[in-house]
């Protein structure tokens, strides 16, 4: 199956957004397909600070599970417009499987997708 996992949830809210990648990363070690898109708040979660720092309350640290996601090949896509609002730049993304992208990719993700869950 395809799932698509769409956060919106920042640092803020360190176990909703970790909750999301460890969704992710589980249904990504099932078998599945993955792709996450991350929009408000969650726009800064890629940043390496935020990745070091943010961790659950039973839900795990968000960098081990961004790492086996990335390491599985799952693609990130970041809102664009979420992202300039936050200061994030491609110098934040380099050298990780992400892009920023419009709501459009968003919505072509979803109708593409088996399943959608939503943090």
């Amino acid at each position: 199956m395809k799932f698509l996992v769409h956060i919106t949830c920042g640092p803020a809210d360190p176990t909703r957004a970790a909750l999301g990648f460890l969704v992710a990363k589980t249904a990504l070690s099932e078998g599945h397909t993955v792709t996450l898109f991350l929009a408000g708040d969650a726009a800064v979660l890629l940043r390496d600070a935020e990745l070091d720092k943010v961790e659950g309350l039973g839900t795990g640290k968000l960098r081990e599970h961004y790492d086996a996601l990335a390491k599985g090949g799952v693609r990130f896509f970041v809102s664009g417009m979420s992202a300039k609002a936050r200061g994030i730049t491609d110098a934040d993304i380099a050298g990780k499987p992400a892009e920023f992208a419009m709501p459009t990719k968003l919505v072509q993700l979803a109708a593409d997708s088996d399943r959608l869950f939503t943090y």
